[in-house]
């Protein structure tokens, strides 16, 4: 593949609801440009795209795609992203690389929730779309109703490019208004035709109306088309181009991706009016010395280096390839860079471009261009490379917090290293997911957007990495604590000829502000000063494990107020184990109660979703705190809810909302449990003793 310029090249994301045909719609293109001889299928796991194992098990598309094909003297370089919204993270990085996006519908099921996910992502990040609606050749698709449902619910510049040519079965290719010709495609490529007759009607006031977005692009056309001239072919072109690069028009396309239907003038429509890279404004960036001093980059030939990585690929086998966009300047092989978030040189061993796993070798490449680098060393997801000249560090890529925590433990023991580096690889290649070793509960934590992205990371540990691991529920860091007040002497006496052990304190215990405070009021030496620190640090070991459960204690107040010693027989650690004695006693005098952890939350819900989001927070124990309206019909709700009626709220909220909710959750602090859920607690914690 020949090296090309930002402005013959097309970056374009295929976003959309699972199953709306997008992974087939890249391989329709892939044969539509004589790059396979045949279209693979999903469900034989042939596709170009689905190359991962765990793809072509399940069905269905895990990681983004790269896709870079020729056409018309451009290069289109296609990232086909999966539509579970388990791995919207993927949709998130192919996004930092996109200039452009291609929303697919499926005809049959008109908008579902990931075409109103697809939508949101390209309006806040302010990316030009096509909409693709699929599938027409099946059974009684009203086109017509697709396109009104779209106008409804996205808006007026959702525009008709294409109506279809023939129905159902009979479905046969398009009418391009923009061109007036019909386009009749036999599997293989299309013939352009007179549009029927019978379908003029149809097409002249959509003709009409894109005429009219022709004119509102630019004064002197306006005015043109106030007094009836005609407009030329380049000036429809460029007009309506103009329209769409900023986001004023959004063309609705037709086709059937299984068919091969639509693919020639999806290519078409994408080289002509999508932005290039060029179309986009400069590039800003900061000086990794001092963020508050903005740089800009542009595609101008003589600008320094920069790129961004927006996707890492880690295989146990090839080593690591890093997926990124060119930002400005020219890329080459042997070239040394910097990468400015690690402030570590790179050395660029090899250079290539990928199309699904298939490595195509380049020697450089230009700004605004996707290329794949194998094998650097210190560079992730969402890192900088630039000229060590010229520095220069673009914004990360801000991830979707993971909702869901599971606990993760090796089948077979001593695997606990494998699984920490295993998951430390696989978070190389997925940011969208991270997890944590938990000191208190003792167990490694796994924090993903769903179960089936846990799942397929738990796959892939046992195929990647030989770990096979179990999952289950998280457990509740519980505390202790005492709501009375109790005294109470702690004696530790052990004298049996020789050296003996001898201890002896009286302690008042009490509720406290902080989590521990310790006091001493001897007087008249009955405890010698040398051995009050031993006592404190009794105490404080104590404090790890409390008499209901053995969960932490904390909020206690203990005052060491008289006690005996022995001049030969008395030691630190008798004083230490005499202290512990008296905690025990103490605590269990003075009204233990056990404490759970109340957590914050937020719910962004639509507001038909509301009822039940509340409905089930107090199932949960949950306060509502209040709500705030929010743009596009969402609503906040803000809450407080125990942590243990949590941890499958992300699972429960996407079933309730059809995966239109999502929230955040975060720590705010502890308070005593109810006496049922205190005793359920207690047992499990006598249970597991035995």
């Amino acid at each position: 593949m020949k090296v090309y310029e930002a402005k013959h090249i097309r970056n374009v994301a295929f976003l959309g609801h699972g199953g709306s045909g997008k992974t087939t719609l890249a391989e329709a293109i892939l044969f539509s440009t004589g790059l396979v001889n045949r279209m693979g299928r999903i469900e034989d796991g042939n596709t170009v795209s689905d190359f991962d194992k765990e793809e072509t098990a399940r069905g269905i598309s895990i990681g983004t795609s790269s896709i870079p094909v020729e056409w018309q003297e451009h290069k289109v370089n296609i990232l086909d992203t999966p539509g579970y919204f388990d791995f919207i993270g993927e949709v998130q990085s192919a996004l930092k690389a996109a200039d452009g996006a291609v929303i697919l519908v499926d005809a049959s099921n008109s908008i579902e929730v990931g075409t109103e996910k697809a939508w949101d992502f390209v309006t806040d990040n302010e990316k030009p779309a096509f909409i693709f609606v699929n599938k027409m050749d099946r059974e009684n698709i009203d086109f017509d109703k697709v396109l009104n449902d779209l106008k409804e619910k996205f808006g007026n510049k959702v525009t008709p490019f294409q109506i279809p040519l023939g129905k159902d079965e009979d479905f046969v290719g398009n009418i391009n208004i923009v061109k007036m010709v019909a386009e009749e495609y036999d599997g293989k490529s299309y013939a352009e035709k007179p549009i029927p007759e019978d379908l003029m009607g149809q097409v002249e006031p959509i003709r009409e109306m894109l005429l009219e977005s022709v004119a509102e692009s630019d004064e002197a056309l306006l005015e043109k088309y106030f007094e009836g001239e005609a407009f030329t072919e380049q000036e429809i072109q460029e007009g309506l181009r103009k329209g769409i690069v900023n986001g004023d028009i959004v063309p609705v396309l037709c086709g059937s991706s299984a068919k091969n239907i639509g693919a020639h003038s999806l290519l078409d429509m994408l080289v002509h009016y999508s932005p290039s890279p060029a179309d986009i404004p400069a590039r800003e960036g900061y000086n990794p010395e001092n963020r508050d001093e903005v740089i800009e980059r542009t595609l101008e030939p003589d600008e320094p280096f920069s790129a961004q990585v927006f996707k890492t690929i880690v295989d146990p086998y090839v080593g690591k390839i890093s997926l990124l966009k060119i930002k400005s300047g020219k890329l080459a092989l042997d070239m040394e860079v910097l990468n400015t978030n690690k402030d570590k040189r790179e050395k660029v061993g090899s250079l290539f471009l990928l199309r699904g796993k298939n490595q195509i070798e380049i020697e450089e490449a230009f700004a605004g261009d996707i290329v794949s680098i194998a094998k650097l060393q210190y560079t992730n997801t969402g890192d900088t490379l630039c000229s060590i000249n010229d520095p220069i560090i673009y914004d990360s890529i801000d991830f979707i917090k993971p909702q869901l925590a599971l606990s993760i433990e090796p089948k077979s023991k001593g695997d606990e290293e494998k699984i920490s580096s295993g998951l430390q690889r696989l978070a190389e290649e997925d940011p969208s997911f991270y997890f944590e070793r938990n000191p208190e509960v003792k167990q490694t934590l796994i924090f993903g957007q769903g179960e089936l992205h846990i799942n397929i990371i738990t796959s892939k540990l046992k195929n990647k990495f030989g770990v096979d691991v179990t999952l289950g529920d998280p457990k509740v860091p519980y505390r202790e604590t005492i709501k009375g007040k109790s005294d109470v002497q702690g004696r530790h006496k052990k004298q049996s000829g020789g050296h003996g052990q001898y201890g002896d304190v009286k302690i008042r215990f009490e509720p406290a502000d902080t989590d521990f405070e310790f006091e001493e009021e001897i007087f008249g030496g009955s405890v010698p000063k040398s051995y009050i620190p031993a006592v404190e640090k009794g105490l404080r070991e104590c404090l790890e494990s409390g008499v209901l459960a053995g969960y932490p204690v904390v909020n206690v107040k203990a005052v060491l107020y008289d006690g005996s010693y022995h001049e030969v027989d008395s030691s630190e650690m008798a004083f230490k184990i005499a202290a512990s004695l008296a905690f025990r006693k103490g605590m269990e005098e003075a009204n233990p109660v056990l404490l759970e952890p109340i957590v914050k939350v937020e719910v962004m819900v639509p507001e038909d979703y509301m009822g039940d989001v509340m409905g089930d927070l107090n199932k949960r124990r949950g306060r509502i705190l209040g709500m705030e309206p929010q743009p596009k019909g969402m609503q906040l709700v803000i809450a407080e809810a125990p942590q243990s009626e949590m941890f499958k709220y992300a699972t429960d909220l996407r079933s309730m909302t059809q995966a239109r909710g999502n929230f955040s959750m975060e720590f705010m602090r502890y308070e005593e449990a109810p006496q049922a859920i205190s005793e359920k607690v207690i047992e499990a914690a006598k249970e597991e003793e035995k």
